[in-house]
C-alpha cells in the first residue's frame, strides 16, 4: 500500500480545514449598528421621507416648475390640474412650488435650530456631568428656570419682543431647543464618569478636557443623535404653529404652517390650500420620529421592546 507523504497530507487537509473554518469579516459596532437599522423596515421608510425632504430643500430651483412669488391673477384659485399640481392660491401663485420651497424653510429651521442647540447642550452638560458641586448646580437651575415656562408660550413671548422673522424664529427655538440635549448629556456623563476607562485617564493625567472630547464624548453620541433625530421635528412643528399664529417666518418666504394659517377662511371652498402643507408637516414628523425609533434600536439594541 502506498503510504501519503506529509506533504500530500497536508494538501488534502487544507481545503476541508478551509471550508470549515471560513474567512469572516470582522464585525464592528458600526457595522452590527448598520445592520440592526437596516433589518428595521420603517426605519428604512423613515430614512426615505427624510431623504426626499432633503432632496426638495436642497434642489426646489430645479423641481419647483414656477417661483414660488410668481403671481398670475388670472390662475387665481385653481383646482388641482396637469399644470398645477397641486392648484394655485388667491393670486395665482403655484402651490406645488410653494410647497416645495416650504420644504427648505422647514428643514432650514429643523436642522439650524438642533444644530445651534447640539453645541450648547452638549457643552453645557458636559461641564455640568464632569465638574459637577457649583457649577453642576448652575446649570441644572437655569435649565429648570427656562424648562419651566411653555415652549410655546416661552417662543411667542419672545417673538413678540424681537419680531417675526426667520432669524429671530431660529434664536427662539434654539433658546429652548438646547435644554433636552443638555440633560441628556449631562445623565450620560454622570453614568460614565466612574468608569473603569475615565478613572484609568485621569490616573495617567489626562487633562479634563481630552477625557471629555476623546472618551466620554463618542461613548455618549449614540442617545444624542437620537435625541437629535427627535428635536429637528419638534422644531420644524414649532415654526409651523407660530408661522400659523402669523408671528413666524414673514411672507413671502412660504412656510408650511404660514400656508395652512392663510387658507384657514377658505378651507370650505378650497381644501386643497389647507390639506397639502398640513400633509407635509404631518409627514415631516412621521418620516423624522420613524429614522429616530431606527436609530434608537440600531445604537442601543437593550431599548428594543
Amino acid at each position: 500500500m502506498m503510504q501519503r507523504s506529509p506533504a500530500m497530507t497536508a494538501g488534502l487537509d487544507a481545503e476541508p480545514l478551509a471550508a470549515l473554518n471560513p474567512v469572516r469579516k470582522e464585525r464592528t459596532p458600526r457595522r452590527q449598528a448598520w445592520q440592526r437599522f437596516s433589518a428595521n423596515r420603517m426605519s428604512l421608510v423613515g430614512l426615505a421621507i427624510v431623504a426626499l425632504l432633503l432632496f426638495l430643500a436642497i434642489f426646489a430651483p430645479l423641481v419647483a416648475p414656477f417661483d414660488y412669488d410668481e403671481p398670475d391673477f388670472t390662475a387665481a384659485w385653481l383646482f388641482p390640474s396637469r399644470e398645477h399640481l397641486m392648484g394655485t392660491d388667491g393670486i395665482g401663485r403655484d402651490f406645488f412650488s410653494r410647497i416645495v420651497y416650504g420644504a427648505r424653510t422647514s428643514m432650514a429651521i429643523g436642522l439650524s435650530a438642533q444644530a445651534i442647540a447640539l453645541v450648547i447642550g452638549l457643552t453645557l452638560g458636559l461641564i455640568a456631568g464632569l465638574r459637577g458641586g457649583r457649577v453642576d448646580f448652575l446649570i441644572m437651575r437655569l435649565v429648570d428656570a427656562i424648562w419651566a415656562f411653555p415652549r410655546m408660550l416661552f417662543a411667542i413671548t419672545l417673538l413678540t419682543v424681537l419680531g417675526s422673522g426667520f432669524g429671530n424664529v431660529l434664536i427662539v427655538l434654539a433658546a429652548t431647543g438646547w435644554i433636552p440635549i443638555c440633560r441628556l448629556t449631562r445623565a450620560q456623563v454622570l453614568s460614565q464618569r466612574e468608569r473603569d476607562y475615565v478613572i484609568a485617564a485621569r490616573a495617567i493625567g489626562v487633562s479634563e478636557r481630552r477625557i471629555a472630547f476623546a472618551h466620554l464624548l463618542p461613548n455618549i453620541m449614540g442617545p444624542v443623535i437620537v435625541a437629535i433625530t427627535i428635536g429637528v421635528p419638534e422644531a420644524i412643528f414649532a415654526e409651523a404653529g407660530l408661522s400659523f399664529l402669523g408671528i413666524g417666518i414673514n411672507p413671502p418666504v412660504p412656510s408650511w404652517g404660514q400656508m395652512v394659517g392663510e387658507s384657514m377662511n377658505y378651507i370650505r371652498y378650497y381644501w386643497h390650500l389647507a390639506l397639502f402643507p398640513a400633509v407635509m408637516i404631518g409627514l415631516t414628523m412621521l418620516g423624522f420620529v420613524l429614522l429616530g425609533d431606527g436609530l434608537r434600536d440600531a445604537l442601543d439594541p437593550r431599548s428594543r421592546s
